[in-house]
This record gives structure tokens, sequence and C-alpha cells, in this order.
């Protein structure tokens, strides 16, 4: 029942969405653009959205229903752009009939979060992460996680596992990452936006998560990093690749992005090589079709879109730091400013290199 509550009052938001779409295309000249998708990174697109309006006029109605409704909204054509956390494959690529673009915004990283008496700082192996997510591990004095905590007093308390149960890119990436790292998840679990996970309660969206982990004693969670920091909530390290036990924060995100892209920045950088990489990082996107002359949008609307792409990519990223998300590396930039300049409406290109986008209002 609460499910399907929930379900009825996403599809009542997006009916609200699309009528004021409706309206807002009549009344506001194209500074008004229609979003939804991940809340992964909500707390930072609410940052962007707010200046953007301020130093520019241009108004984003934003809502955060995660990455699966972000891109079913896109495709369904409802919102000038998505948010996902999770890039789209080549069959949901095709599935569009038309070319959709993806430009990278930050890096985020999905965190283990805890609610034990004194809140110690734990390290985690991704065994250990594998184990407790499947209901293998179902203590917090198991030897297994003293192992690793020496010194630490782990109680004789059950482990509550908290997850989420809608569609989301959170869990996308966290299932990424458990996938590469344990056979046993791969096989029995798998990846993807939303799971049958073995064992735990499910949350809705990043903050769903953090209230119940915060509120029950015991329990253990997986959230992005912003809704940790926020909540005041601990952060478990991570051993990666080299052996090393990593606590996340935006330096060690940072260090995760830091290898090559592809041109079309579809890349997963979970279970980094980065020797100081926080393991469980990625790349987070807006998508958006690359004609934009589609049911009914005017060239205002789609110089707004490019604007707020660009205004990201530049002073945006000075923002990301301040909100606990990693600025893009340099090659992720580049990438995204060579998928800016191929945005097309009707028969010609937005821009053109070294256009100034004040000339296209």
């Amino acid at each position: 029942m609460v499910r399907r509550c929930v379900t009825g009052y996403r599809n009542f938001l997006l009916i609200v969405i699309l009528l004021l779409m409706i309206v807002g295309t009549a009344t506001s000249a194209g500074n008004t653009l229609f979003a939804a998708g991940a809340t992964f990174p909500y707390p930072l697109y609410r940052a962007y959205f707010e200046k953007l309006h301020e130093v520019s006029g241009i108004r984003i109605l934003y809502e955060a229903l995660g990455s699966g409704e972000g891109v079913k909204a896109l495709l369904e054509k409802r919102v000038d752009f998505g948010a996902t956390d999770f890039f789209l494959n080549d069959s949901l690529m095709e599935q569009a009939g038309r070319d959709i673009l993806h430009v990278p915004t930050c890096v985020g990283a999905v965190v283990l979060t805890y609610n034990l008496p004194g809140n110690p700082q734990l390290n985690l192996t991704p065994e250990l992460i594998a184990g407790i997510f499947s209901g293998d591990i179902s203590y917090w004095n198991d030897a297994r996680i003293r192992w690793v905590n020496p010194g630490i007093s782990l109680p004789r308390m059950p482990i509550t596992v908290v997850h989420r149960y809608d569609n989301s890119g959170t869990t996308f990436m966290f299932s990424d990452y458990l996938s590469k790292v344990s056979s046993n998840w791969r096989d029995s679990v798998g990846k993807g936006k939303q799971l049958q996970f073995p064992v735990g309660y499910g949350a809705e969206g990043n903050a769903g998560v953090s209230r119940m982990v915060s509120r029950a004693e015991g329990a253990i969670g997986y959230l992005e990093l912003a809704y940790a920091e926020e909540a005041g909530l601990p952060k478990a390290a991570v051993q990666n690749k080299s052996g090393q036990f990593i606590v996340p924060d935006t330096r060690t995100v940072s260090l995760a992005a830091n290898v090559d892209m592809p041109q079309d920045t579809r890349i997963s950088i979970t279970d980094t090589d980065a020797p100081e990489g926080y393991p469980i990082s990625g790349y987070t996107w807006l998508i958006f079709y690359r004609q934009q002359q589609y049911n009914g949008r005017t060239r205002q609307h789609a110089i707004a879109l490019v604007d707020l792409l660009m205004w990201i990519l530049e002073e945006g990223q000075e923002i990301n730091p301040v909100l606990h998300y990693a600025p893009l590396p340099d090659i992720a930039k580049v990438r995204a400013k060579e998928i800016i300049l191929s945005i097309r409406y009707g028969d010609t290109e937005l821009l053109s290199v070294g256009s100034d986008l004040t000339d296209l209002r």
C-alpha cells in the first residue's frame, strides 16, 4: 500500500511538471526549464539552480524523483533534461530513437554509514560489505569485522541493513561496485537500479536512507556522501584495490576519477585503480537530446539548456566541494564541452568554438 501511494504521488508530480511545462512554454520565453531525476546530486543541483537563476534569470524546476524516473521522463519527452547517476546503456539509447547526450556535472561517492554506540571509525573490506548486505554477516561483533578493526569494541548487536527500494542511481553505483569485487554478489544479486536485496529494509531516496539509519541503532546503509555529511553520520573507510582503507571525501573521490574518459563520457569508475582513490565513486550526469527541436520547444529553450551546461562546467564547479561533491577533472570538462558543441537546433549547431553565449540570447 505504501509503495502504491508513493507511485501515485510520483505520477501526480510528473503530471504537474507536464502541465507546468505547457504553461511555462507559453509564458517563460524559454527561460524556464523542467527536469527530473537523481536524488544523489540534489543538494548540489539545488544550489546550482538557485545561483543560475540569480545571475541569469534562467529558472530550473527540478523534481528529485530518482535516476530511473529522470531517464523515463526524458525518454517520454516530458522534461527538458533528466539527471541520472547511471549512464544509459546501448539498449536505452536505441529505445530513445534519437541521440541522447551525457554531460557529467560532478564526481560523487556512495558511502557506508552506520549507527553504533559511540560511532567509532570503522574499516570495511569489499568482502565485509558484500557479506553484510547479502546477510552472511549478521552481527556487529562478527570475527571478520573485528579482524580489520582492532582496538574497537564492537557490540553483539544485530546488523540492520537499510537499502533503497526505489529506482536508484545510487543503488546502481553501489551494486556495480559490489559486482566487481564479489563474484558471489554478482552471481546472486547482481547490479541494477532496483534490486531484490536478500536482507534489510527499504527506504526511498538518499534522504530516506539517512533518516532510517540515524533512527535505528545497529543499522548500516549506503547513501551519497553529501547526505551523510549533512546528517552528521559516520562514514566507513573502505579498502581499495591497493589495500588501503580510504575515508571518502572530495579529495579521495577526485583521485578515483583520475582516469581516462571516453568521448561520450559513459564510464564507470567504481573499484578504481587509483592508489589513493575512494573505491565507490562515480560520475553523475545531465542527459538530454542532441537535437533540441522537438515537441514545440523553442530555440530559446535550447539556448537556456546550453547556458546551464556551460555555467555548470565553469562557475558551478566552484560550488562542488562546498557541498561535498568533487569537481570534474580536466578530461571530463574537455569531453563535456565537446559534447555541448554538438548540440543542434534544427539544421544548425547552437555553438561553435569560441562562441559567446550572450550572443545567442
